[in-house]
């Protein structure tokens, strides 16, 4: 099989004229993992408490570095698809890929809602509001049908083994609940009345989407854990996935009360104020249990010789979502306690961010990220 690290002479005289196609051949979309991780430090660091001179110019530039990678990440699987269908279909047939196409979804809505928490700095509000409405509804229209398409695959085309289940398994019914924390943002933007209730009990219905479907996945990633052992070394990384559906449908509840005035009756505005703590304080309680048990198999995994793949991204917007909802709680309940453990989180964030970084740039330049899968 051809490797994008091997020169051009070997390659056919057909692939050879078209390099930049041969080297995307193996750019699965687990990449978009890259860009979920680069906007969620933006949009996390600007709502840390305080006033840190210079945090949110720097988180702006990193939204806007988001957004430069999302640009260039759609232009190689444009090419990978127009160029490679046969590796693309196998994705989506591969049971341990497949789950991806979630990714691509979370990562529209990423980038697009950072637009209007800090990319508006740059670019002025209309065109933050605009660029946020056509990422919104692509990754949501994206989200929703990878949430129904790639399940539909595992029960009728890919063939699980029994005691194989992964976090990664919970990519595609996650995507909605992104969708779901980041939606109210656009709420005060439409017309009051119908349009503003909609989009918001829209939201609200994804909230429920997401949520359901992980409880029902859940389950059997911890059992798989407790009764086959822990995870394959380079899969070790992805057991902080679970804390996206955790920090991410906390960070929603909070959105939901902070733009249900003016858009909902008082009754239902009300309601979803005590939700936001009532569900979001637990939650957030057995995301910090879930981190730190992730964390031991992850320190136990390195000891035993884990090396750096692309299931490191993993370290990043799980725990954005973490610091989000830490953030939403603070001004909610006016705590200090949720406002040193959205510090304490941002810190672990921007450090695992720039080891994958770092990593992951290594990787390109040496061409092994890009290579064939080894047998």
């Amino acid at each position: 099989m051809v490797t994008a690290a091997q020169p051009l002479a070997l390659l056919p005289a057909a692939e050879s004229r078209r390099p930049r196609a041969v080297a995307v051949r193996h750019l699965g979309p687990n990449w978009y993992a890259c860009v979920m991780g680069t906007a969620i430090v933006a949009t996390a660091g600007a709502g840390l408490p305080g006033d840190v001179p210079g945090l949110r110019t720097a988180c702006t530039g990193v939204w806007a570095l988001s957004l430069i990678a999302l640009a260039v990440l759609l232009g190689a699987r444009a090419l990978h698809w127009v160029h490679h269908r046969d590796q693309a279909g196998a994705h989506l047939l591969d049971p341990a890929m497949a789950p991806f196409y979630g990714c691509l979804a979370m990562a529209l809505v990423a980038v697009g809602g950072g637009a209007l928490v800090v990319g508006e700095d740059w670019i002025g509000t209309g065109a933050a509001l605009a660029l946020d409405a056509v990422l919104f509804t692509a990754g949501t229209a994206v989200g929703l049908a990878a949430a129904v398409a790639v399940p539909y695959l595992m029960v009728t085309r890919h063939r699980a083994a029994p005691g194989t289940a992964t976090p990664v398994w919970l990519l595609p019914v996650v995507a909605p609940m992104v969708s779901a924390a980041a939606g109210p943002l656009l709420v005060p933007h439409l017309p009051p009345g119908q349009a503003r209730e909609s989009l918001l009990f829209a939201c609200v219905a994804m909230f429920g989407l997401s949520l359901l479907a992980t409880a029902l996945l859940l389950p059997l990633v911890f059992a798989r854990l407790l009764s086959a052992g822990p995870l394959p070394l380079a899969l070790t990384p992805t057991l902080f996935l679970v804390l996206g559906p955790l920090g991410q449908s906390t960070t929603a509840a909070d959105k939901f009360a902070r733009y249900a005035p003016g858009a909902v009756p008082v009754p239902y505005e009300r309601g979803l104020g005590v939700l936001a703590v009532l569900y979001g304080v637990p939650v957030m309680g057995f995301a910090l249990l879930w981190l730190c048990l992730a964390g031991a198999m992850v320190l136990r995994a390195r000891r035993r010789g884990m090396r750096f793949t692309m299931t490191w991204w993993a370290f990043t917007f799980p725990v954005g979502t973490c610091v989000t909802g830490a953030e939403g709680l603070a001004r909610r309940t006016g705590l200090l306690t949720f406002d040193a453990l959205a510090v304490a989180l941002y810190a672990l964030l921007v450090a695992a961010w720039a080891v994958a970084a770092v990593r992951t740039g290594r990787g390109l330049v040496s061409g092994e990220l890009l290579a064939a899968p080894r047998r």
